[in-house]
């Protein structure tokens, strides 16, 4: 339901709730589509009380659906594309509190990112996985950002070069990825098109995963730290 061009309305969430029981589905989460843009790996772009309110309003709907339509009762709200929307967590970790609602967050795209952070800071054959993942990002970028073109915003020209990125420290390329807001280096279309190169590393196969068991303690402290200190804890704690 993300994928549709338009946010749904409560009324319409309302309805297809229905249909879902009625087809008798078990569903354990639903994913309505929002106002405002949920690019991949970087934060919410759009109005934030208007967020606020179709939230709150997709809630109460599912609660009153739940009741209506004897629903599983663990029916909660599954936010697509919601890693790093930094900027509306708070909204959300509010409102569930207030609803007593369950929340879902899809979080696969950010640890794939921290992975590569981790194989850069790590330097050696890690930083030069890293720099080939790229280059060959720039490469086939038409390839790999077709599938996500309403979900990504980026400009082709705040890209660095292959050139460019090969003089770059382990530190400089992590910082670059990194989704730091405060830092200047931060580079959001650099890392919005690395996001969308993961199947350059599935084509590794072996030799991407073993860099990531050779460098495995600074691989999963920046996963470990991404998704606890700027996932978990700003969202339920």
């Amino acid at each position: 339901m993300d994928e549709t061009d338009d946010p749904q309305s409560p009324i319409e969430l309302f309805v297809i709730l229905a249909a879902i029981a009625h087809a008798g589905i078990p569903a354990d989460t639903i994913a309505p589509k929002f106002s405002g843009r949920f690019n991949k790996g970087v934060d919410y772009v759009g109005d934030l009380q208007q967020f606020t309110k179709e939230f709150k309003a997709d809630l109460v709907v599912i609660r009153e659906a739940v009741k209506l339509f004897d629903l599983p009762e663990g029916l909660k709200l599954s936010i697509h594309s919601g890693s790093d929307k930094f900027s509306i967590y708070p909204i959300m970790n509010a409102a569930i509190k207030e609803f007593n609602a369950g929340l879902h967050v899809k979080t696969a795209g950010t640890t794939w990112l921290e992975e590569l952070i981790g194989l850069a800071e790590a330097e050696g054959q890690g930083l030069v996985i890293a720099k080939e993942i790229y280059a060959r990002c720039l490469t086939e970028k038409d390839a790999l950002m077709a599938p996500y073109r309403t979900v990504i915003d980026i400009d082709l020209a705040k890209l660095p070069s292959e050139g460019e990125v090969n003089t770059w420290s382990g530190s400089e390329f992590a910082t670059a990825l990194r989704h730091d807001l405060s830092n200047a280096a931060y580079n959001l279309h650099f890392r919005q098109l690395l996001h969308v190169g993961y199947k350059i590393a599935a084509q590794l196969e072996d030799r991407y995963l073993n860099a990531l068991d050779n460098y495995e303690n600074i691989v999963a402290r920046n996963v470990t730290e991404n998704l606890f200190e700027r996932h978990i804890k700003r969202l339920f704690l």
